[in-house]
């Protein structure tokens, strides 16, 4: 048996690189209707948030108009904004969720 031949064979380097998913942040709008403890529920069942940090998100977007919940790969961004908006449809709530680039 001989050796294998390696003449023509090599490799070449490679100066591609791989780029990191976009990120995106997930927010969760106020309304005049969607009660405080719906918010930290979907915070907590949906964003796997604490009562502490909930809390703390919704107490913001009351304050504010606006809270993050998280910032996460398109998909999942994708899915959880379906999820809240699909819970508040069933409680009849207008709650919304929106997304960004981070």
């Amino acid at each position: 048996m001989g050796q294998p031949n390696s003449d023509n064979h090599t490799l070449k380097d490679s100066k591609t690189k791989i780029q990191p998913p976009q990120m995106y942040k997930v927010f969760i709008h106020n309304d005049d209707y969607t009660t405080m403890d719906f918010v930290v529920h979907i915070l907590e069942t949906i964003f796997g948030k604490s009562p502490i940090e909930a809390s703390r998100i919704m107490l913001n977007v009351h304050n504010d108009g606006i809270g993050v919940c998280g910032i996460y790969h398109f998909e999942v961004a994708e899915t959880k904004i379906a999820a809240v908006h699909a819970i508040a449809e069933q409680y009849e709530f207008p709650l919304r969720c929106s997304m960004e680039e981070a």
